[in-house]
């Protein structure tokens, strides 16, 4: 199996809900569930991984507070190097609507200053050589992203073929932040976009269209994946053949975090060197189920590749 490493946004998710209708101004409801966890691209893909079993790395920072404390302690030993920022830890409140979707009021907090020093003083690239980096968060960390270009150099240094998912921009997908993820996508091997982002990102109505569209400016052995939600997903091939995956169909408990679980369900499988079909059927089955149970189920391990006795 290739190596792996998720590199990005770690924060803590408050998720409240469900709520409806959404309350006036000065008033107060009660909702039936609540949920403090690890949240943020970076964090949500880690979460997936462990679950699974899949060894790898993550490169994160947290906030000096109690919060920070904790997000270490959830990723134990992987997070003992993690870089404190002065800041407060990033918090997201999430509150979730009665058909599975969600608003967010989020801080920003420590993630802006997550900074290339941090990521190469956390991951060890002779061990990730020839494996996948997982690079989340782009329009979150800021000091990071003011940095790609050096991060990218360092990868490939190693031989890492670089995943990207930039998660939606704050300010929109605006001329400057359109080009900016075309700059950056010519360096990746991987794009994991959502449908609107795809379709927006490009300005094509039709989302295999839009995903040839993103291929033809990254690298030639690019794939390019494009996640349709209750659709499921299609990826564009190195050989430029479309590929679909549907979705089951399951009773939908809270999306937050969805992508992020199928970007680590796919890159797991793609690491274990599966075919691209099968690399989409592990991420919508993954994150099917995880937005359909409560508390989240990501399945169990996978099967070790060590050869029994």
């Amino acid at each position: 199996m290739r190596p792996l490493a998720v590199i990005g946004n770690v924060n803590v998710d408050l998720i409240l809900g469900p709520a409806v209708p959404w309350p006036k101004a000065g008033t107060e409801i009660i909702v039936d569930h609540d949920e403090l966890r690890v949240g943020g691209q970076a964090g949500n893909s880690a979460l997936v991984w462990q679950a699974l079993g899949v060894d790898f790395q993550i490169a994160a920072n947290v906030g000096d507070d109690q919060f920070g404390r904790w997000l270490v302690e959830e990723f134990g030993a992987r997070a003992q190097k993690w870089p404190v920022s002065p800041q407060g830890t990033t918090l997201s409140v999430g509150i979730t609507h009665p058909d599975g979707e969600r608003t967010f009021f989020t801080t920003r907090g420590h993630l802006p200053r997550f900074s290339l020093a941090d990521v190469l003083a956390v991951l060890e690239g002779k061990k990730l050589a020839g494996g996948w980096a997982l690079l989340g968060g782009a329009f979150l960390t800021d000091d990071l992203t003011a940095d790609y270009p050096a991060f990218f150099d360092w990868a490939d240094t190693h031989g890492i073929a670089v995943a990207l998912d930039t998660g939606w921009p704050m300010q929109g997908w605006t001329a400057a932040n359109r080009e900016a993820v075309r700059g950056w996508l010519s360096r990746c091997t991987l794009a994991l976009f959502n449908e609107i982002e795809t379709t927006t990102l490009t300005g094509r109505d039709d989302v295999a269209e839009a995903a040839l569209a993103l291929r033809a400016g990254m690298r030639k052995e690019a794939l390019v994946v494009v996640k349709r939600g209750p659709d499921g997903a299609l990826a564009i091939g190195a050989d430029g053949a479309v590929v679909r995956a549907p979705a089951p169909r399951v009773d939908v408990v809270d999306t937050i975090g969805a992508g992020d679980v199928f970007n680590a369900a796919f890159l797991a499988a793609l690491a274990r060197g599966q075919a691209l079909a099968e690399c989409l059927a592990a991420g919508v089955e993954t994150a099917s189920r995880a937005i359909s149970t409560r508390p989240r189920s990501y399945g169990g391990p996978l099967p070790s590749e060590e050869p029994t006795a």
